[in-house]
């Protein structure tokens, strides 16, 4: 399983348009709450109901932990740090844009590794802001932010479902 997590402010381009691509390419992926209400407001003032609470999630089965970026404060909540932290020291796949590679950085997820975030959080990054659009380093995927969100979901859709599936995703949206 793979876990998209939403906070109050998050993207919405970028959580939804990787849902969108992830679920047309047959890959399973959940959206997780991180407020404690299944209805989270994005930074648009978009409300989406997330499949389930954070509370109700064992992380055990992930694949893959999904970021968004938006809500910045998502460093501070110690539920959502946790799986980070345990997911990244068993070599599973993270994925964060926008903002949120810094919320990474923080966490000393990003030591050893490149990575690209949104202009202007680039020294949370320290040493391993490479710049560019979208940047693959050891099981971290990270994007610069919100236009390259097709980008972004299709390169998870390589990593999780192969380049075939990708492929074939990417004509049927017509991109």
């Amino acid at each position: 399983m793979n876990y998209l997590f939403l906070d109050n402010g998050f993207e919405e381009i970028e959580a939804l348009t990787t849902v969108d691509l992830l679920r047309r390419a047959k890959v399973q992926v959940t959206t997780v709450s991180i407020t404690g209400n299944p209805m989270v407001l994005g930074a648009h003032d978009i409300a989406v109901q997330a499949d389930c609470l954070m509370d109700d999630v064992d992380f055990s089965d992930a694949e893959t932990l999904i970021l968004p970026g938006g809500a910045s404060h998502l460093e501070q909540n110690e539920a959502l740090c946790e799986p980070l932290k345990k997911h990244n020291d068993e070599n599973k796949m993270i994925a964060a844009i926008c903002y949120a590679p810094s919320v990474l950085g923080r966490l000393g997820i990003l030591q050893g590794k490149q990575a690209t975030c949104y202009p202007g959080f680039e020294s949370y990054l320290g040493e391993s802001y490479v710049g560019g659009l979208v940047v693959e380093s050891k099981n971290i995927i990270t994007a610069k932010g919100p236009g390259l969100s097709s980008d972004f979901a299709f390169c998870l859709i390589e990593k999780l479902a192969g380049t075939d599936v990708a492929d074939q995703v990417y004509d049927a949206a017509q991109y």
